[in-house]
């Protein structure tokens, strides 16, 4: 037989090779236009065993378990890695005792982030996870920030590693150095993150309940035509706690599902979020002008107002104001209140978009979200994501603070590497000057970030103290 094999071998021409290599170049192409649209190739090369035998032995002990799936990946299957592919599935054993989830919960899952059960996540969503820039650098505080919808997810989550970093872990200190963030531990990183995930987690349960979301080896329904599959949220377990310590250090022993690479990190988040909220709080929080908390724009899902408000405040309103809206600015009665913020948070909201300014759609930002409990803001600058803080817990509380101060910038860009320190001046006002002698748009003139800082004090002088601005 093996003669007879090097005689088939011996017949192929070269005009054979040349048509399988131009398959093999045909798949490539295909892999990557599949993967850019969420899609994934299984690509696995067999490899010779030297036991055939002991790969079936092997496989009879359960695909389930860790320890047999990390046999016959070793053994018999090799994954190939490609530029598109999504990192292999990071999961958890099943034996952890929590809820399994439901067909029923999955679909309002879908529905609510995307108005249909048969929308599932891009490739990029799918790839996304909290990682933190260089332990024991100056941004050793900070997460590295993705494009899009995910961007604001990540810095709204930051924001929260800022809280407990500045104002939780020492909570008897009224202000604190800006050194205080220089150096951070890869220990100190974990505690950070699992302090800041269970803090919005908890706000969003009211203090009585929240969930966790892990993907386990299970899958715990059925394909069904009403459902689109996606190989993770069908294999969802659902931890609840009515315990707030309990529920960090829950999120504190399995923080590689949050840090790690294929562990689904931003989407675990946002469902633990959703049904920690409850789907019928979410529907109560929403007027009618928003239907679900994700939209399309420009290809890659975003996050709606309601889902940012919802990271930051516990409560899924879908607008900026203050308070609920009962009347048009005619002052007629609307057939449905508008919600906007009910009360202020510990970390607020600063907005500037000069495309909306150009056609006088700037939405105002109410005072709740300008000035919250902790001098800590996630920024929404020209529809990118960012994060203004400074140390002192009572900047917002005493007025003769606020004549003189610094703000801390990060933008999330990858090209900061260390802290942009901006002095704030609100007593001086020569910069308004400027803006009377030249006609335009002072957007045109001053950076956003400065704008975006004015809308909270207006007329304020801003010192970038030596550093080039760039955003």
């Amino acid at each position: 037989m093996d003669k007879e094999l090097g005689d088939q071998n011996h017949h192929f021409s070269e005009h054979d090779l040349d048509a399988i290599a131009n398959k093999i170049s045909d798949l490539g192409k295909w892999r990557e236009i599949f993967s850019q649209q969420g899609l994934q190739f299984k690509d696995t090369v067999v490899k010779k065993y030297p036991d055939s035998r002991k790969v079936e032995d092997e496989s009879k002990d359960g695909a389930g378990t860790p320890q047999s799936r990390s046999i016959t990946s070793r053994s018999h299957f090799t994954t190939s890695s490609f530029p598109y592919c999504v990192p292999k599935a990071f999961v958890v054993s099943s034996n952890l005792d929590g809820l399994p989830i439901t067909l029923e919960t999955a679909v309002a899952l879908r529905k609510i982030l995307f108005g249909t059960a048969f929308q599932v996540f891009s490739y990029e969503w799918k790839k996304s996870h909290f990682k933190f820039r260089d332990a024991y650098s100056d941004l050793a505080y900070a997460l590295e920030a993705e494009r899009g919808g995910i961007r604001s997810i990540q810095m709204a989550v930051q924001a929260h590693i800022l809280k407990y970093l500045l104002f939780t872990r020492n909570s008897e200190l009224e202000s604190q150095n800006i050194n205080c963030l220089l150096g951070v531990n890869h220990k100190g990183q974990e505690c950070a993150l699992a302090a800041a995930l269970s803090d919005i987690l908890w706000t969003a349960g009211e203090g009585a309940r929240s969930f966790v979301c892990l993907v386990t080896t299970d899958c715990y329904f059925a394909p069904t035509i009403d459902y689109k599959m996606d190989s993770y949220t069908e294999r969802l377990q659902l931890f609840q706690f009515t315990d707030r310590e309990k529920l960090q250090n829950f999120i504190a022993e399995h923080i590689r599902c949050f840090t790690g690479e294929g562990s689904h990190a931003v989407i675990l988040f946002i469902y633990s979020l959703l049904l920690s909220r409850t789907l019928e709080r979410l529907y109560t929080d929403m007027d009618n002008t928003t239907s679900h908390l994700l939209q399309l724009s420009l290809g890659n899902f975003i996050c709606t107002q309601a889902l940012i408000n919802l990271m930051l405040t516990g409560r899924a309103s879908p607008n900026v104001f203050n308070g609920d809206i009962q009347y048009d600015n005619q002052g007629v009665l609307l057939k449905e209140p508008k919600h906007g913020v009910l009360a202020r948070s510990d970390v607020g909201y600063l907005y500037w978009n000069r495309h909306e300014l150009e056609h006088e759609r700037l939405p105002q930002v109410g005072s709740m979200l300008k000035t919250p409990k902790l001098p800590i803001w996630l920024c929404n600058i020209n529809d990118t994501f960012s994060v203004l803080f400074n140390t002192n817990r009572l900047l917002l509380s005493d007025w003769r603070m606020e004549h003189l101060f610094d703000l801390y910038f990060y933008s999330g860009q990858p090209s900061q590497t260390k802290t942009v320190t901006l002095t704030i001046d609100t007593h001086s006002h020569h910069w308004e000057d400027g803006m009377h002698e030249e006609e335009g748009d002072p957007e045109k003139r001053f950076p956003s970030v400065e704008m975006t800082i004015r809308t909270k004090w207006e007329g304020a002088v801003i010192d970038w103290n030596g550093t080039v601005p760039f955003f």
